[in-house]
């Protein structure tokens, strides 16, 4: 019956897994539409409007 154990171990720990997935999903997809907005395309004569690029 040793097995049993193992098997619900490893159900409990896949579980606790998909539940911390669903919970970084919503971040990593703001993230993306974050950085689709901001729009930057990394172009080197773009303007930089920020503090540190003011310091160039």
């Amino acid at each position: 019956m040793m097995n049993d154990e193992k098997r619900n171990e490893w159900r409990a720990i896949f579980y606790v897994q998909t539940r911390v997935a669903i919970l970084f999903v919503p971040v990593v997809v703001s993230l993306l539409i974050i950085d689709a907005l901001a729009g930057n395309d990394r172009n080197p004569n773009a303007v930089d409007r920020t503090v540190t690029g003011s310091v160039r």
